[in-house]
C-alpha cells in the first residue's frame, strides 16, 4: 500500500525533528560533553537564580542525552510517542530557562519551529507513517496475532 500525503508529511516532520535533536545531542554529548553542556548552559548562567546547583547540573547533563536518544528514536520511527513526550519536556525546560533570564524572550528562533514539528508529528496519524519501525512492528504483530 502506498503512503498517503499525511503519511509523507508525518515522515518528513518526524525525520527532520529527529535530525535536529539527534545532531544537537551528538554535538552536546561528544564535542561539548554533557558536563561541558551543563556548565555552559545551566550551572554558570543560572547560578544566581532560585534553582539549586544540583538540579541545574542534573538537568544540564540529562538534556544532551535525552536529545541524542529521542532524536535517534525519531529517526528510526521507534517509540515515537515516547520520544515526542521527552522532547516536549526538553522544549518546556528550555523555554522556562530562557524566560527566567529574559522575561520577553522570543521563542521564534529555535524553540517554536521545533514545537511546530513536534505537534505536527503528534497530530498526524501514526498509522499513515509507514516508513517507521513502529509501523513495521505493528504490521508484524498483526500478521502473527
Amino acid at each position: 500500500m502506498m503512503m498517503t500525503n499525511a503519511g509523507w508529511t508525518r515522515f518528513f516532520a518526524r525525520f527532520m525533528l529527529g535530525l535536529i535533536f539527534f545532531m544537537a545531542g551528538w554535538y552536546k554529548c561528544f564535542t561539548m560533553t554533557p558536563m561541558g553542556h551543563a556548565r555552559t548552559y545551566f550551572t554558570e548562567p543560572y547560578a544566581d537564580t532560585w534553582i539549586p546547583h544540583l538540579l541545574l547540573l542534573a538537568a544540564g547533563v540529562t538534556v544532551p542525552i535525552v536529545e541524542l536518544a529521542a532524536g535517534a528514536l525519531l529517526l528510526a520511527g521507534w517509540r515515537v510517542r515516547d520520544a515526542l513526550i521527552a522532547l516536549g519536556m526538553v522544549l518546556l525546560l528550555v523555554t522556562y530557562g530562557h524566560l527566567l533570564k529574559e522575561a520577553l524572550f522570543s521563542i521564534v528562533g529555535h524553540i517554536f519551529p521545533r514545537l511546530v514539528l513536534l505537534a505536527m508529528v503528534f497530530m498526524l496519524p501514526a498509522e499513515e507513517d509507514r516508513l517507521s519501525m513502529d509501523a513495521w512492528l505493528s504490521r508484524g504483530a498483526a500478521a502473527t496475532g
